[in-house]
């Protein structure tokens, strides 16, 4: 894959990530979070909370990265490989949670459910494959 190309898959990465952290603003209510850890002790709701929170930012971050250091992405770099490979971890494992951890089985039933949830993961493997081409470009000689 060409460096260009790539660069634009990463471009267009930072604005799906940025579109992500935007979107993800509608979850709380679909899956009626205030309610759910309502019956949780007030430890694990900051808890939560507060993990929710650092996904948001690392999600922007990578977002803001990719789109304002595409070029420093792919220039072959320690930098570069080590944070491409980051990336490309961060959205792997977020994938294999989805399939080998996650019960969907009380999940809310419905189209818009469906269609998010499929979406959701189509993004997440267009960002792990992406992510791991660049690493791979990076380490080419």
């Amino acid at each position: 894959m060409s460096s260009q190309l790539l660069g634009y898959l990463i471009f267009f990465a930072g604005l799906a990530q940025i579109a992500l952290v935007v979107g993800s603003a509608a979850i709380p209510k679909l899956l009626n979070w205030k309610g759910e850890l309502m019956k949780t002790s007030l430890l694990i709701r900051q808890i939560f909370w507060t993990y929710a929170g650092y996904i948001l930012v690392i999600n922007f971050s990578f977002g803001l990265l990719s789109i304002l250091g595409e070029e420093e992405l792919l220039d072959k770099s320690f930098l570069a490989k080590s944070i491409t490979l980051f990336i490309a971890l961060y959205w792997i494992t977020r994938i294999l949670i989805q399939f080998f951890y996650f019960d969907t089985s009380a999940a809310p039933k419905g189209l818009i459910y469906k269609v998010g949830e499929v979406t959701l993961v189509l993004l997440f493997f267009f960002l792990a494959i992406i992510y791991s081409c660049a690493f791979i470009y990076n380490c080419r000689l």
